[in-house]
Order: C-alpha cells, then structure tokens, then sequence
C-alpha cells in the first residue's frame, strides 16, 4: 500500500472521529481473511490502494465486498464495472496521453532528464448504482452529478 495514502488517511482520520485500520493482503486467502476481519465491525468501510495485485483480483475483491456488505472505494473504474461500488481516480486515457506526448518528445531528440515531472490532471469518478443497491445506500444526487460514469 502507498504510504501516502496510508499517511494521509491517518492525518484525515482525527479530522472525521473515525478510526482508521491498515489492512494487508498479498494472497487471496489474506483477502479474505482481510474481509472476514472487516464484517465483524460494524460500519466498517474500505480503501483499496493501487496496486496490480489488488488490480488481477478485482472480481474477487468486489464479490467479497458485496458478500460481507462493506461499503468499498477504489482506485480505478475497472472495479465498478465488476461490481464494485465507486472508483476515484486517474483517467487513464489522460495518462496514456501524458506517455505518448513525452514519448514523442524525446523521439525528437529532447533528453528526457530536461523533461518536466508530469502528473495526471483528470481524475474520473465511476458509481455502480446496482452495488450501492445492494449495499443499502443512497447516494446522494450531487455526488451522482459529479459522476464521470454512473452504472445502472
């Protein structure tokens, strides 16, 4: 997990009152004990960080979420769109747009170490409307107005 995103979490969590628990998985079977450990919290919500792990075992991280009705955010909207609730994160369009320009740029003959740091600057929100169904949430219609994607 990203250590920013771990800091930043513990930084927000005085913030909301909420505690913040760090998971870890690096097999399937931690995953699940992972979620066994969620559901006997009740309340209980979950960040996936980025990570290709995480990434190969979304069908399996979605359908465990639904399973153990925890409310989960993730990272890029190719949960969702397996079931999964709600994506925030980098459009990757937007970063493959970034790759090709600089790309580009030192084909040119620019010495890529003269080359700007570049981050992404679009972000895409993704809903699963069926998913927060299940979940017994109501998401509110300003958030489904900032939507980039919404999944009927």
């Amino acid at each position: 997990m990203s250590d920013g995103i771990v800091r930043s979490a513990q930084a927000t969590s005085p913030t909301l009152g909420l505690p913040v628990g760090i998971l870890r998985a690096s097999s399937e079977r931690e995953i699940e004990a992972a979620f066994d450990e969620l559901s006997r919290n009740p309340g209980a919500a979950l960040l996936v960080s980025v990570d290709p792990f995480f990434f190969t075992r979304r069908s399996q991280v979605t359908a465990l979420a639904a399973r153990h009705a925890v409310p989960t955010i993730y990272y890029t909207r190719e949960f969702p769109e397996v079931g999964g609730l709600i994506s925030y994160g980098t459009d990757v369009e937007n970063v493959c747009e970034l790759i090709g320009v600089y790309t580009g740029r030192i084909l040119k003959g620019e010495n890529p170490a003269d080359l700007p740091v570049a981050q992404p600057t679009k972000f895409e929100m993704v809903i699963n409307l069926k998913a927060s169904k299940a979940l017994g949430l109501d998401i509110p219609d300003k958030l489904l107005a900032l939507a980039d994607e919404v999944i009927e």
